[in-house]
């Protein structure tokens, strides 16, 4: 594995581990009612942090046989997000299933990035007009994402 990607894969799993059983014990009105300054709900916030994993597995992959750059849809920009939470109806799904999805995506994700190719981290994805992201930046950009809506959800618990 890429040296430099360890504290993030570690960081991941151990996430994993805290946010599990915190997210299990949660009551359904404060998974299911409470929203954020992007009006989602905690469900909505983990539908996309599994959206978030599922994307970037793909794009890891394909950055490492594809042409490089790689011009692949960027799910997150122009409110397509947003779309992505209400077309699969993340409001909707069993909470426990959730739970276990956006686990194993994320455990999926670490081992996807345990065997990165090291000759491929500065290959590029071309993110938008003329924004271009190395492997290697996506990479490790990922748990400041991953961090940052789990704060956003811990905002939310402590919401009175």
């Amino acid at each position: 594995m890429i040296q430099e990607f360890k504290s993030v894969t570690e960081e991941i799993i151990s996430l994993i581990g805290i946010w599990e059983a915190k997210l299990g014990n949660l009551p359904v009105e404060v998974f299911s009612e409470r929203r954020n300054n992007q009006n989602r709900t905690i469900k909505q916030i983990i539908g996309h942090l599994i959206d978030s994993a599922s994307n970037n597995t793909h794009r890891y992959i394909h950055l490492q046989y594809r042409e490089n750059p790689l011009s692949f849809p960027n799910y997150a920009t122009h409110g397509n997000n947003d779309r992505w939470i209400a077309i699969q109806n993340y409001q909707d799904e069993n909470w426990e299933n959730m739970i276990q999805l956006w686990k194993f995506m994320n455990f999926h994700l670490v081992h996807v990035i345990q065997n990165i190719n090291t000759d491929k981290l500065e290959n590029v994805w071309l993110s938008s007009e003329g924004q271009e992201v190395s492997l290697k930046e996506q990479v490790l950009y990922y748990i400041s994402h991953f961090k940052l809506h789990l704060n956003e959800i811990e905002d939310l618990i402590n919401k009175q």
